[in-house]
């Protein structure tokens, strides 16, 4: 019996942090595409990289080359085109629509040095002067700017993943508190009451109304509001963190460990399936029920 409660309980907790997850990460794309938080966030670390913060400089010029924002019609971007900015860029692109931007009138390879010396700000003047210095060839010089590219957004790409894990925390806090899914509430039922997950079985692959109905089924939601400053209420608030904090894992990470701890059910017979059994000297003898 411990063990299957235990079961239970696992296989209720895990299915209820799994939808959190899917739910906020569903939500967050959204928001993602809605704000264009990629974008903008590659266009904040290509202006940080060559220091053209007011995106009248490198920065322009390498976000107007067809490599990096192709155009339809084949002509220059206006202003208008500049808004639809790309959220990924190749580091070769990158490399070569830099390259064309100081590079006017391509020639011979030691002419680009004097297009490199024209460059207005000295520190990115400095960067490109000791990469040139280094490079054999144009190739080489295009990887070695690609390189650097890939180093400036590995950096970018980490605080952007920092922002979205606090954007996570944040959106499940709201959650759990909007349908009260209080994580020690939901253990202590669970415990008592372990057939309230037993009709959990299969893990899902995306937001139904299958998946709210079953979520809806556990032991969450407001049964009295508003509330009372008192010592279960401290309670209830400890739950929501818990519960707010789980879907920084993932829903991946919850829906894999709940299809293990169903298989883990699974190996055995359910107590509603078990036949009669007699114990006849230390042996478990099976008969069949009537």
């Amino acid at each position: 019996m411990l063990g299957s409660t235990v079961l239970e309980v696992a296989i209720g907790l895990t299915f209820c942090y799994g939808t959190v997850a899917l739910i906020v990460s569903t939500l967050q794309e959204a928001l993602a595409a809605a704000f264009r938080l990629r974008a903008n966030t590659l266009l904040a670390g290509v202006k940080s990289m060559l220091n053209d913060s007011r995106f009248d400089g490198l920065a322009r010029a390498v976000y107007q080359h067809p490599l990096v924002n192709p155009h339809a019609d084949g002509t220059q971007p206006s202003e208008r085109d500049m808004r639809t900015r790309p959220s990924y860029i190749e580091p070769a692109h990158f490399a070569i629509a830099l390259v064309d931007s100081l590079w006017k009138v391509p020639g011979d390879f030691a002419q680009l040095g004097n297009a490199i010396e024209t460059i207005p700000d000295p520190q990115v003047r400095q960067v490109m002067r000791g990469l040139y210095g280094r490079a054999r060839d144009l190739q080489q010089f295009q990887d070695m700017l690609a390189g650097w590219f890939d180093n400036a957004m590995a950096r970018m790409s980490g605080a952007y993943k920092r922002r979205q894990l606090l954007i996570s925390l944040l959106l499940a806090l709201l959650l759990a508190i909007l349908f009260n899914i209080d994580s020690i509430h939901l253990f202590r039922t669970l415990w008592q009451q372990p057939a309230l997950a037993a009709h959990l079985h299969d893990a899902p692959g995306a937001l139904d109304p299958a998946v709210f109905d079953a979520l809806m089924a556990l032991p969450i939601g407001w049964t009295r509001f508003p509330l009372v400053a008192n010592a279960d209420f401290a309670l209830q608030i400890a739950g929501w963190i818990v519960t707010a904090s789980t879907a920084l894992f993932g829903a991946p990470f919850w829906f894999d460990l709940m299809q293990r701890v169903v298989r883990m059910r699974s190996t055995g017979t359910r107590p509603e399936e078990t036949p009669l059994a007699l114990r006849v000297e230390g042996r478990i003898a099976a008969t069949p029920v009537p």
